[in-house]
């Protein structure tokens, strides 16, 4: 199943997967995603990203705090433990 929402100023995508949810919300300038994604890869090709682990829903993610982010997430000013609410703001 795959579950699209609009959430804060992002579009969240949900993909359920066998073990755990793919999840993943894509703002303006960057995207918050959870540990599916490769964040060096993401770095290696320029993506301001950030990722958070343990989540299962959106709103785990909006709780969130940021465990790790791409030096363009960091440009925007995105810190390591930033709420996710909170990056999602400056990825506008």
């Amino acid at each position: 199943m795959i579950q699209i929402q609009k959430i804060e100023n992002s579009t969240g995508i949900r993909i359920e997967m066998q073990n755990a949810p793919l999840l993943l919300l894509i703002a303006e300038k960057g995207f918050i995603a959870c540990g599916y994604l490769n964040i060096e890869i993401a770095e290696k090709i320029g993506d301001c990203a950030c990722a958070v682990s343990g989540v299962k829903t959106f709103e785990d993610v909006l709780n969130a705090k940021i465990d790790v982010m791409t030096s363009r997430a960091k440009e925007l000013g995105i810190v390591e433990g930033m709420p996710c609410s909170e990056a999602l703001k400056l990825m506008g």
